[in-house]
């Protein structure tokens, strides 16, 4: 059993709009960064899931995260809106607020519509974009995903015990193979209790497919060069989709597929996630220089 997991610095709060947003920002030591990475996660998630990239990452750029109002350790509160459409006008106003120019970002499940909704629809402007797992083609949203839509203030009020099973369970199910008891202790962390429980219903039913379609009808007008990740065995967005995506999108888009991995990519693969997020960062640089 896992002792120890990958971990990220202790937040720095940042208020967006009045509200608590926890970011995390990891640099090279003692060496000046190549650049910027903005990395947006995905959902159930939070930042954590992508420490490990992160902290590789780090040894050559400057690594910021976040975490999604309703998630992780930002704000839980109920009144905070945690749809896609707000999510992706704060992601916009975060990049301000950290003052980025044209960062690399990198973007896992809900966290591409996210980054893709700040890019389109908000004038973000990005050096690079590298795509994992991504939601944004319709259809998406499993049964359970419409289920908890129609029923959320029920789960909500389902006994401790029985909502901690159903969590683990759930996120158990986003990998290929069986998580470690140490990441699904972790993961399921942040959905209990009193504040964790309400708030994991409310953000699964705030998810539509209605802020996700005016990012998919305008993907051919994406400004940066794009390259989609995807765990060849994902249970949960099949890879047909990253060829979906590659057609949609401008220029030449690679699809790396990740030939072990499902959706946590990032926590069933973080080697392969690594190289291939710093190869295709360095291969961004190199074309920019090339006469």
């Amino acid at each position: 059993m896992e002792t120890s997991l990958p971990a990220l610095p202790d937040p720095e709060l940042v208020l967006i709009d009045g509200m608590s947003i926890a970011t995390y920002l990891l640099e090279p030591e003692g060496a000046a960064s190549g650049g910027d990475v903005v990395i947006c996660h995905g959902t159930p998630w939070s930042a954590r899931v992508w420490a490990g990239p992160a902290s590789y990452l780090s040894r050559k750029y400057r690594v910021f995260l976040w975490d999604m109002p309703g998630y992780g350790r930002s704000t839980m509160d109920s009144a905070v809106p945690v749809d896609l459409a707000s999510q992706m006008r704060r992601l916009a106003r975060l990049l301000e607020a950290w003052r980025l120019d044209r960062p690399h970002v990198v973007a896992h499940d809900i966290g591409g519509a996210v980054a893709l909704g700040a890019h389109l629809l908000h004038g973000s402007d990005f050096r690079s974009l590298h795509l994992w797992d991504i939601v944004t083609l319709d259809p998406w949203g499993s049964p359970f995903f419409r289920l908890v839509a129609e029923h959320p203030d029920v789960f909500a009020q389902l006994p401790e015990a029985l909502h901690a099973a159903l969590v683990k369970e759930y996120i158990s199910s986003a990998a290929a193979k069986r998580l470690s008891p140490a990441w699904l202790e972790a993961l399921a962390e942040p959905w209990l209790g009193e504040v964790g429980q309400p708030a994991f219903y409310r953000q699964i039913a705030a998810l539509s497919a209605e802020h996700t379609r005016p990012v998919a009808e305008r993907l051919a007008e994406v400004r940066c060069p794009v390259r989609i990740g995807w765990g060849r065995q994902d249970p949960w967005i099949p890879p047909d989709q990253a060829y979906r995506l590659q057609s949609l999108l401008p220029g030449g888009v690679d699809v790396v597929e990740v030939p072990d991995a499902g959706h946590l990519v990032s926590i069933e693969a973080p080697r392969e996630v690594e190289r291939a997020v710093a190869d295709w960062i360095v291969d961004v640089a190199g074309a920019s220089e090339r006469p």
